[in-house]
This record gives C-alpha cells, structure tokens and sequence, in this order.
C-alpha cells in the first residue's frame, strides 16, 4: 500500500467510523427522522421487525464495517462502494435543509447535506483506486496486448528459420 493510500483511506473512513458506532450506541435523535422510512418499509415488509431506531442502527453497523474495512484496506473499493450506497438515504433523511426555516438551522443542515455529497463523491472515486499491486487496467491492457504482438513477431521470425 502507498503512502498516499495508507494516510487517504483512514482519513476518509474516520468519519463513517465514529457515526456508526455512535449511532449503534444511541439511535437518539436519528430514529425520529428515520421513522417515515420505516413505516413506508414496514407496509412492504410488516413481519420484519423495521423501527426507526433498528433502520438507524443496521445503517451505523453498515457505515462502521464499511469503514474498518476501508480503513484496514480490506476490500476497500467494495467498501467505498458500499459506504457511497450507504450516503443518499442517510444525507436526505437527516439533512433537510429546504424544511428548516431557521437560517441558521438551514444553513448548517445545507453544509451537512454538502458534505455528504462530497464524500459520497470521494467514495466513488475510490471505487476506481487501482489495487497498489496490480497495474491500473488500461496499462494491464496495454501490455498484454504488447506481449501478443511480440509473440506473433517471434512465431513468424520461427517460421522463416
């Protein structure tokens, strides 16, 4: 892993890191703003037991995995993936700053709401992070196409011997 790897991707995963944990220790005030998702879940699927509080804690055990597992560098562009899947509920549900009437209030969900944007933004950027060991696919490409090319030379060079 490169340097630039080894800092970027616990930097990115921190924040995914600490919200999941926090809101599988106390759902609090995110189950209030999850409760309309559950209820709407709850007529397509009424014998699974969808609460608010539970949607807010599945969503914290996704976004504290995803994020280990991006942080450790365990399959890190399935867990940026997973993490960017994780952001559009999450950021709708809890940033609504089009209902705030409060100025203060809206300007500081729209922040929140860009941010998460943002790192969703990030996340998907990291999906197409090459592995460290492996060459980025166009150069794989490249050179598997190369190494045929010098094959076929080299059988044709065997068959005017």
């Amino acid at each position: 892993m490169t340097l630039l790897r080894t800092v970027a991707r616990p930097m990115l995963a921190s924040m995914f890191v600490y919200g999941g944990a926090m809101a599988l220790k106390d759902p609090g005030a995110r189950s209030a703003k999850a409760q309309p998702t559950a209820d709407r879940l709850k007529q397509l699927a009424p014998e699974l037991p969808i609460t608010g509080p539970n949607l807010v804690r599945f969503n914290g055990a996704a976004q504290l995995l995803g994020g280990l597992a991006l942080a450790s560098g365990r399959s890190p562009r399935l867990a940026a993936f997973g993490l960017a899947a994780t952001l559009p509920a999450t950021t709708f549900a809890g940033h609504q700053y089009w209902n705030e009437s409060d100025p203060a209030a809206r300007a500081n969900q729209r922040t929140h709401f860009l941010k998460n944007v943002s790192m969703a933004g990030g996340l998907l950027m990291a999906t197409l992070d090459p592995d460290p060991h492996k060459k980025f696919i166009g150069r794989r490409a490249k050179d598997r196409v190369n190494d045929a090319a010098a094959s076929v030379v080299d059988q044709i060079d065997h068959l005017r011997s």
